[in-house]
């Protein structure tokens, strides 16, 4: 599975974000564009300035036609750790905070399902939560042999997000969807996630640059044989529905009494004292002060 020769005609772009949390370089012989998470040092966590930096990165892309398709991928051990809610989640009212949720997570995914070139996930390590299910927007999820699959979706109390309440199912079957979305968390590894139909391919090892260099390679046959992407019209229109959908109720589940207690639970197992207290005093107050539930914004969230 691996792809020989050096990659050649590589410049660098500068990124949106002074601290250079998505890296960019574009191979200008292929046309295709790597962003690269990088803060390694918090695993590559999605926070909001990582988020906005990959956006913006994207949203050049999408208009640059020397770019044809675009390889994500992490630096470090991790690809991404998913999405950091201490760094998303300011207080606010709670009426506001829930419609904050619905449109910042429904933005996060547009940026997948509305990308019109060739886009692959080249998971260089362990994934976690939005940043597994959002590999499956892309056309083609390449990994390395150390890479694992995480959705804490049941041990945080929350629905499923990133269209994966149709796309787990549809692409891993019922079984397997439940076993990673469900109580048992199931954390596939590379090849089990191959074998699931998770992913598409597993480079041998744990080399970045090959791994790299195979999800380059397969995105420029994609880009030279005109290819776009994986999913029609109509299929777009289903995902951005979906997205939707979900994105409304995991609003409204992050101020339920299940998704607080989860939460307490969690930052008090990682000894975080003073988060955990919060979560448990909200808890506690929480018919005080609970939301009406939203519905879906069915809008472009951009």
């Amino acid at each position: 599975m691996m792809i020989a020769g050096p990659r050649l005609g590589v410049r660098r772009l500068a990124t949106a974000s002074g601290s250079r949390l998505v890296e960019s370089s574009l191979d200008a012989s292929t046309r295709v564009l790597t962003l690269r998470f990088n803060n390694s040092k918090k695993l590559n966590a999605w926070t909001k300035p990582m988020m906005t930096a990959m956006q913006d990165e994207l949203g050049r892309a999408k208009a640059d036609d020397s770019v044809g398709g675009v390889v994500i991928t992490g630096t470090g051990k991790y690809y991404s750790a998913g999405v950091d809610l201490s760094s998303t989640i300011r207080p606010m009212a709670p009426s506001t905070l829930i419609r904050t949720i619905r449109d910042q997570n429904e933005k996060l995914f547009r940026i997948f399902i509305d990308f019109p070139k060739p886009i692959v996930a080249a998971v260089n390590g362990p994934a976690i939560g939005a940043a597994v299910t959002s590999t499956v927007l892309m056309d083609r999820v390449i990994s390395s042999e150390s890479a694992t699959f995480s959705l804490p979706f049941a041990r945080l109390s929350v629905p499923p997000e990133g269209c994966s309440s149709v796309t787990w199912p549809e692409r891993l079957g019922e079984a397997n969807a439940q076993r990673m979305m469900g109580p048992e968390a199931w954390v596939p590894t590379a090849e089990e996630a191959l074998a699931a139909g998770l992913i598409d391919e597993i480079v041998s090892g744990d080399d970045a640059g090959a791994l790299e260099a195979r999800a380059i390679a397969y995105t420029a046959e994609r880009v030279a044989s005109g290819i776009g992407r994986r999913f029609d019209a109509a299929e777009q229109a289903r995902l951005i529905r979906v997205n939707a959908e979900e994105s409304a109720q995991l609003a409204n589940a992050f101020v339920s009494p299940a998704f607080l207690s989860g939460m307490h639970k969690f930052n008090a197992g990682r000894k975080k004292a003073g988060i955990a207290n919060f979560f448990w005093l909200a808890k506690v107050s929480q018919p005080l002060w609970r939301p009406a539930e939203i519905a879906p914004s069915y809008s472009d969230p951009s």
